[in-house]
């Protein structure tokens, strides 16, 4: 059976943490930050958990071998 390519933008946004549960990452982190305030800035290094049942699945889909414990 071949290989199945990773969607690498997805391999980027998305990690799964020490439990085993989801992680993504939040939009709006990388353009016009300086019109942000600090407080908003700092809230963009957090990670959050993914609850949808079907974005997890097609995150399984395109990131088959992304790092799960």
């Amino acid at each position: 059976m071949p290989k199945i390519k990773t969607h690498k933008t997805t391999a980027k946004r998305f990690r799964y943490s020490g439990s085993g549960k989801l992680l993504r990452t939040k939009q709006m982190k990388s353009h016009l930050r300086r019109n942000k305030s600090a407080r908003v800035k700092a809230q963009f290094d957090e990670m959050l958990v993914v609850e949808s049942r079907g974005l997890k699945r097609r995150v399984a889909r395109l990131a088959p071998y992304l790092k799960q414990q």
